[in-house]
């Protein structure tokens, strides 16, 4: 069985390793630009995703990259405390969570994936166009520096990102991604270390928030690298650029009056290097992944908002679904349809949430029933409503302990 897959981001290289793992050697990578730099600030992998890469084997050469958050914390933009958990190992998982630069990820997936494949990454290859053939088959045609390049393949795999190739073959009257009307400013900064050095922390409401959690350990001199994001609601549509660098004074000026005890937020954002602007946008749920034998995995498939820090997670758990399914059904037909069935519906009902903003409803709601802030959160949001938010996003994005503990394993054993 020949695999070829559009596109080397993380579910694109995480389904090569996967199948690869699974048995399925044949397995080729397709990527559009004509180097892979690693680009990108912090993401967080979430214990559903640490346990599919712990079970490929690659989960301490993932662990050396980053750091392990003990506590998720949000805030109103008065820097009061609305809720806090613990988060992967001492919140009763058997993987832990893990804080790491998107880059860096990436890097380290491509290496394992250089290492392992027979095959080396095709770079400087877009995808242009698909067609079925008679015996079953696919045939890919990229465009490269040196004219068009046809492949053909038992299954095509779309993991070309927000701006798939193959999604928009497919669906050709999409158009592009709908904006939220937010702003997100992204960024790594050197800051004192806050709170207990190792708590994610999210601060704000609808309309603006500030998000940061540690990419390393604190240094002597006790400050430590973090991840940042920024966000505002603003009127005009942003240039949808995806690596756009901007000034970051004029960003930290919108949360000049964001000086809390415990952190100075418009310090962080003043002492990054270098802050990119994105538009916060997602894609609507689809109707259908699978055409043929070709499918969509990642954020070709499911793209959306950061709440809840999904994102790359469910890239790595759609690539071992779908390298599990691949290796284990009688048929590339009966794989397919298992893995869409599998992952559309789920996917369908955590866009829906992302949408109403997660977790973060917490804080959505504290905003709105406390606009000027509080002296008892109980009194505002309930214990047991704001537990009840939190168990809800678990279940909904496939994370909640006691199920993903005894979940059976995407391996494939021989």
């Amino acid at each position: 069985m020949r695999i070829v897959i559009a596109g080397a981001g993380i579910a694109g290289l995480a389904a090569a390793v996967s199948l690869h793992e699974a048995g399925v050697t044949d397995v080729a990578v397709y990527e559009r630009s004509a180097s892979i730099r690693g680009l990108g600030v912090g993401i967080n992998l979430l214990p559903h995703a640490l346990r599919e890469l712990t079970e490929l084997g690659v989960a301490d050469t993932v662990a050396a990259l980053g750091v392990a958050p003990r506590t998720l914390a949000y805030f109103n933009r008065f820097g009061q405390a609305i809720w806090s958990e613990p988060r992967g190992l001492d919140a009763g998982y058997r993987w832990p969570q893990l804080s790491v630069h998107r880059g860096r990820l990436q890097l380290a997936l491509r290496d394992l994936a250089e290492a392992r494949l027979a095959e080396p990454i095709r770079l400087g290859h877009r995808l242009t166009g698909v067609r079925s053939n008679a015996d079953g088959t696919e045939t890919a045609t990229f465009a490269t520096d040196d004219g068009d390049v046809e492949v053909t393949a038992d299954v095509i795999v779309g993991a070309d990102g927000i701006h798939s190739a193959l999604r928009a073959l497919r669906y050709p009257t999409e158009g592009a991604p709908p904006w939220s009307g937010l702003t997100l400013w992204r960024g790594v900064t050197r800051i004192p270390a806050f709170l207990d050095g190792r708590t994610m922390v999210m601060a704000g409401d609808g309309e603006q928030k500030f998000v940061a959690y540690p990419l390393s350990e604190p240094d002597a001199d006790g400050t430590m690298l973090v991840n940042f994001i920024a966000e505002k609601r603003i009127d005009a549509t942003p240039d949808v650029d995806w690596n756009r660098a901007v000034d970051p004074a004029p960003i930290a000026d919108l949360f000049r009056d964001w000086r809390f005890d415990w952190l100075d937020v418009p310090a962080a954002i003043a002492g990054a290097e270098e802050i990119l602007e994105y538009p916060m946008v997602d894609r609507d749920a689809l109707p259908q992944w699978t055409f043929g034998r070709t499918t969509l995995i990642g954020d070709a498939a499911h793209a959306m908002y950061p709440n809840g820090s999904n994102g790359g997670s469910q890239a790595i758990i759609d690539a071992r679904t779908l390298a599990f399914h691949l290796a284990t059904a009688d048929t590339v037909d009966e794989a397919l349809a298992r893995y869409e069935e599998a992952r559309r519906p789920a996917m369908t009902a955590l866009l829906v949430g992302t949408r109403a903003t997660g977790p973060e409803r917490v804080m959505l709601l504290a905003a709105e029933r406390a606009p000027q802030g509080f002296a008892d959160i109980d009194e505002v949001v309930p214990r047991a409503e704001r537990e009840r938010i939190a168990a809800d996003y678990k279940t909904a994005a496939g994370f909640l302990p006691e199920i993903l503990n005894e979940r059976p394993s995407l391996s494939v054993t021989a």
